[in-house]
């Protein structure tokens, strides 16, 4: 579904990505493991043609992400690290115009929007204004944008950065809901997230892959998720 060949990436003389090559099945749950500053978000931006890479290819279901753009973006639903909310519109405001920018047929926007607020558990703050919503309903509000249009690749960076330990599991097991679906890759520093979510992990450091495989794979060959992260990335 998701084949990544070669790719770096230079800002100036800084290398943030070294030559890494990886890919993700369709109906795979990826974890991106990594320190702060390890290369997850710029890998990520590049998967969801946010930025271009300096050299390398992004295949997404067989297109060029560099050379068909348009074509790659319309299978992926992305939630970057910082949410992008309108916070004046009220919720179903908000995935009503979400609904709109994408494309979808306006005989079927009503029940696409019912659809995603049931899915992400918006209902009870469906007419809120955004910047009333608590850290994990606007984390929800943004999931719920990146599914609208039906992707078949999910690309979530950080998505449950500075939410409290509940809000940590609800939105873990949404993420898991909707990965029986969708092939899923979510990046994050926290390694409980990991296991309990994700179906094979890759760890990265230094903008180099520096170990993959299952979350028990991993845990068997180190000790434990933690030793082999620790390892890793010194």
């Amino acid at each position: 579904m998701i084949e990544i060949k070669n790719l770096t990436k230079k800002f100036d003389q800084n290398l943030a990505l070294d030559d890494i090559s990886f890919s993700v099945e369709k109906g795979e749950i990826l974890g991106f493991l990594g320190p702060n500053g390890a290369g997850k978000s710029t890998t990520m931006k590049i998967i969801a043609s946010f930025w271009l890479p300096t050299s390398g290819q992004v295949l997404i279901d067989g297109l060029d992400a560099s050379e068909d753009s348009l074509s790659a973006r319309k299978k992926i639903g992305y939630l970057p690290e910082t949410v992008p909310l309108y916070e004046d519109m009220r919720v179903f405001e908000y995935l009503k115009f979400i609904a709109e920018i994408r494309g979808l047929d306006k005989s079927k926007t009503k029940n696409r929007v019912k659809e995603v607020v049931s899915i992400c558990g918006l209902n009870k703050v469906l007419r809120q204004p955004i910047e009333e919503l608590s850290k994990g309903f606007r984390q929800r509000v943004g999931l719920a944008q990146a599914i609208m249009h039906s992707p078949d690749i999910l690309i979530l960076d950080e998505p449950t950065t500075g939410l409290d330990p509940n809000q940590i599991a609800e939105i873990r097991d949404l993420i898991k809901t909707i990965g029986r679906e969708k092939t899923v890759i979510f990046s994050t520093h926290i390694l409980s997230e990991v296991s309990a979510t994700c179906d094979r992990v890759i760890i990265i450091n230094c903008g180099k892959i520096v170990g993959q495989g299952s979350p028990a794979e991993l845990a068997d060959k180190y000790g434990g998720l933690e030793q082999a992260f620790r390892e890793l990335t010194v």
